[in-house]
Order: C-alpha cells, then structure tokens, then sequence
C-alpha cells in the first residue's frame, strides 16, 4: 500500500485514539520510489534523480556475466557541474558505497553506514527494523557496463505515516506556490525518525524547531502523535536556550487549541509549570539567567544538567559554524542581565499556562500566572519602551533596539495600539534581518498587525535572504539558513526552516481554531495582492476549505463546526 494515497489513521481514530497513540514507538513506513530520470552520461556514470530529496535507502537490480567485478554506488543531495557533490564543504549529504557483484542478476540492498555526529548519545536513533537511513535525491552507479532502467533502482523513503492530499495550496503567484510546496513537502521528508529532530547533522530534538514543525504538520495532515512524542522527549531532555525551554508551553496549548485532546496537559501540568521558569524571576518581575538563580533544584526542576542561556536567534556572530568577519542572525541584539526577547517569551509562556490552568480548574495557579504575566507587560510599558524612539529596547540597561525584540513585543500583545504603528515601521524598516528560525515570528507579526501586503513581499521575496533562494540553489527541502553564506555547515533538511508551511495557510489565508479541536474557527483572510487562491487545511474534524476570488471569498467548514468570518 502506497501510504500517500490514502489515510493511514482514519480522522475518527485519531480522535477517539489520540493520547494512546501517543505513548506507542514511532510509526515508521517505508515508501517505494522510482526515479523520475535516469540518463547514462559521456563519463560513463548512470545518473538517477528522484526528483526530491528524502531520507531513505536505496535498492538497486544489476547483472554481471561472471561476478566479482565492483561498482561503486555514489548517493547525494546536491549536483555541481552536473555531477553529485562528492566533496561538500557544508553538512550536506554524499556517501560512496561499493557493491561486488554476484554472477546473474540480483537485486541489492545497500546498508547505509551510521554517521558518528548523529548517532551519538543525544541523536534519535533509528528503529532497528528500519535500518539506517541517508538523505539523497541523486543517485550515480559507476563502473557497470551493464543495461540499466528507471525501474531496477528503488529508494525507500522513510517518514511517518502521511496522508499527502490532506492539505492544498493554489494561488496566482507561482513563487508563492513553489514555497508552499517546498515547506509541505518538508513536512513528510523530515519526520524519518518519528520525532521532529534538527535535520540531519546531529538528529537532536530542539524546542524551537519541534514549535514550528509542529505547526507546519498541522497544517498538512491531521497527525498529532509526532509533535506530543516530540515534546515528551523536550520535557525529559530540555536542550538549553532560555526562550526554548519556555515554548514547551506553547506546543503543549497548541496540542489541544488543534486537537481538542486535553491529555497532555493534564499528564504534565507540574513540569509545564515548571517550563515557565518563575524560578528565574527578579524582584522586578523579568526573569533572568545571569543573576544567581539557576539553582540545582531549579535545574533539576526543569530535567537539565547543564546551566541554560538566551539565544534570541541563531547563528551569533562567532557562533557554530561561522567564520571570521560572519555577523549572526539576531540583528545585533544586545544581552543583558534582562533580556526582552527571553522576557516576551516569558510573557508568552505564562499566558498559555493561565489558559491550561483555568480549563484545569486551577483557579489559584490561574491568577498567579496572570499576576506574573500582568507585571512583565508593567516592566515592557515603563522601562523598555522608548517614547522617543517609538520601539522597545533589548533590556533594561541598553538603549539597542533590535528587529526581535520588537518582533516578539508586537507578536505576543505588548504593544499596545496607539504604539503599533512605529513599531511596525521599525520592524518594516529592519527586513529579513532575521534567520529562517526568526522568520516565523516576523510573518506572524506582520499579519497580526494587518501588514498583508509586507508579509506577502517577503514570502515571495527572491533574495538571498527567502524561500525561493532555497528553492533556486537546488534543495527541495528546507535549509537551516538562508544559504551557506549564513551559516557554513548548514544542513538541506531542517524543517525550522518552513515557517511558510504554516503562514500561508493560517496566515495569508486565515483559517484559525478559536476554540479546542476546531469546533468554532476564525476565517480571517489576508491574501494582500493575489487575486486567485484556494487552501484546503485538514482538521481534526475534517478540511476546511476557502476559496478566494478577487473580493469573494467562499468558505467550506465540516458538519458542526462553527465559523467567524471577518
């Protein structure tokens, strides 16, 4: 059975099943795939292209008259003058792997070898039925005279189960289309593990990249088990950015606001408590990581052995993978004691935990956590605004004022409105001065604040700094970076890179739960200058679709839910 022609869970199953099939090993298939081309080239290489890049293996049916002759099988991601990048500078993937042949013709299984860096201790190891995986989209065989044809090579490609008509996108910009399928096609190509991990270099679950996975999956399949696997390993092994381990919060509220399943909150609700980080919190009601308050029991609170730290955004300037004279991504952001963009997560992760523990029925947690969320907002109004300026600081004791401080102020509701409009311009002024990470939060601002028509230009963009550079430098799925030259050992298959997998549907197109499971939904389009645009958005009670046409917009909900449309 070809997993992408038909459900693999029945949308009633999910539903009755939900926490259940949560607590089971990841789901892994494996799914055949012929290569769209295959051509003998003048240097005698056979060269396969599967069109797309994907984890998997490869099988491959040679001949050989007396055996014992050797071939040798090249597999990559990326082509260089033609040919499979064999020596590549960055973390992109190539591995050579000799074949002996035997006498007739057999079909061969070729075992990928484990990688050191991401089978390592932290790694998601791969489930020993499925074996070790590689991602490649290219395929060369050299050294075999034989004849040879699309259908003697087989990739198994591995992913959780995937439903791949659960979710369209059409419009009247090919760009925007192009992103969309690049960043849903991300989706399925990534989940080889059963978790959402940071691409192929280390394979290591992080927070920030399971937060917008988990959107970006939502929006293409109704398939919950992997974003709630994901986030129980988070719990139990936090990685160690500050805002990070606060976005557990947020994953776990947008476990139930799209599934309606309420079980993962209740099952943690002490150690999401404790992901708040109100340990962490100053007499002046901010929290900090440089003052003396990460405490062993407050580590241990939290399941970390190590100290933790602000990112705000990644790379830094010096930081992994960036050599001399790189800047990094935060817009040369200033750390302080205080840091607003950790703060704003701060505000944000409280805010979520008030609305678990008032559906909990824990009033008092409830008013502790608005009381706390109340006085961050007194601190953004009075000690991080600048008046002058019309922006909000980097922290209490700098007058620095970067994109994502703004960003995360005007996202998260701390900027009230006779302030958005300077706000906005700053933000407008800065650009894409921002990382794929930061890119998600930047798009949601910008259509939070009504800015349809600047959200859609940088979506569309074709700098450098977009998804159509991803799509133009030849990757099918999403980078970790705008380009190498952003981040020199970045890998071509990082999921945190697909912010537009969610944007354009939830977003441009507006198709937003306002209650648990979809059962009243918001219908909010801002599709700025398209004309024509279609989305289809699975839910957990069936596709919502919406229909533009210039002016008109015609809207199809399943039977029993509910909808605004403004």
């Amino acid at each position: 059975m070809r997993m992408n022609k038909r459900r693999f869970f029945p949308v009633l199953a999910c539903m009755l099943l939900g926490w259940q099939l949560q607590a089971q090993e990841p789901m892994l298939v494996k799914e055949p795939e012929k290569p769209v081309s295959l051509q003998r080239r003048p240097d005698d290489l056979w060269q396969a292209d599967f069109g797309r890049d994907a984890f998997g293996q490869i099988e491959l049916t040679l001949q050989s008259r007396t055996g014992g002759d050797t071939v040798f099988v090249h597999l990559g991601e990326r082509l260089v003058d033609g040919r499979i990048w064999r020596k590549p500078t960055t973390t992109v993937r190539y591995r050579r792997i000799p074949v002996v042949l035997q006498p007739g013709k057999h079909t061969y299984h070729l075992d990928i070898a484990p990688d050191r860096r991401n089978t390592g201790r932290d790694a998601v190891k791969m489930p020993a039925d499925i074996g070790e995986v590689l991602p490649f989209r290219y395929c060369e065989i050299e050294g075999y005279d034989g004849p040879l044809r699309r259908s003697a090579l087989t990739r198994l490609s591995v992913h959780v189960p995937f439903n791949d008509r659960a979710a369209r996108f059409r419009s009247d910009n090919d760009i925007l289309n192009q992103v969309w399928e690049l960043c849903r096609y991300s989706v399925k190509a990534t989940t080889f593990t059963g978790y959402y991990v940071d691409g192929d270099r280390e394979r290591i679950p992080y927070e920030a990249d399971a937060l917008i996975s988990q959107l970006c999956h939502y929006a293409a399949d109704t398939e919950f088990t992997t974003a709630r696997r994901t986030l129980e390993h988070l719990l139990a092994h936090p990685t160690w950015p500050t805002e990070w381990i606060l976005q557990c919060v947020p994953i776990a509220w947008n476990d139930y606001l799209y599934s309606g399943d309420d079980t993962l909150l209740k099952t943690h609700y002490d150690l999401l408590k404790a992901h708040c980080l109100l340990d962490l919190r100053e007499d002046c009601g901010l929290i900090s990581t440089t003052t003396g308050r990460q405490t062993p029991e407050f580590l241990a609170s939290i399941h970390r052995t190590g100290t933790i730290r602000d990112i705000v955004d990644w790379p830094h300037t010096g930081g992994t993978g960036l050599q001399a004279g790189q800047g990094g991504e935060d817009d040369g952001f200033v750390y302080t004691d205080f840091n607003a963009v950790v703060n704003a997560w701060f505000y944000k992760a409280l805010t979520c935990m008030t609305a678990v523990a008032e559906h909990l029925g824990r009033a008092a947690d409830a008013a502790e956590f608005a009381a706390a969320a109340a006085r961050v907002r007194e601190v953004f109004d009075t000690q991080l605004y600048d008046p002058v300026r019309g922006v909000y600081r980097d922290g209490l004791d700098t007058d620095h004022s970067a994109l994502h401080t703004n960003v995360f102020a005007l996202l998260f509701g701390l900027v009230p409105q006779e302030r958005q409009a300077r706000v906005v311009d700053f933000i407008k002024s800065r650009g894409m001065a921002c990382s794929v990470y930061g890119a998600q939060f930047l798009l949601e601002a910008l259509y939070e604040a009504g800015e349809a028509d600047y959200a859609f230009s940088l979506l569309t963009d074709q700098s450098v700094r977009s998804w159509y550079n991803m799509i133009r430098v030849g990757s099918t799925i999403t980078l970790e970076a705008w380009d190498d030259s952003f981040k020199p050992n970045q890998d071509w298959n990082h999921l945190w890179g697909a912010a537009p997998g969610n944007i354009i549907p939830f977003r441009l197109m507006g198709v937003q739960p306002l209650e648990p499971g979809f059962a009243r939904v918001r219908i909010h389009p801002q599709p700025g200058p398209l004309r024509r645009a279609d989305v289809t958005v699975p839910t957990c009670r069936g596709p919502i679709r919406v229909r533009i046409r210039g002016d008109r917009i015609r809207v199809r909900v399943p039977k029993g839910v509910e909808y605004v449309l403004d």
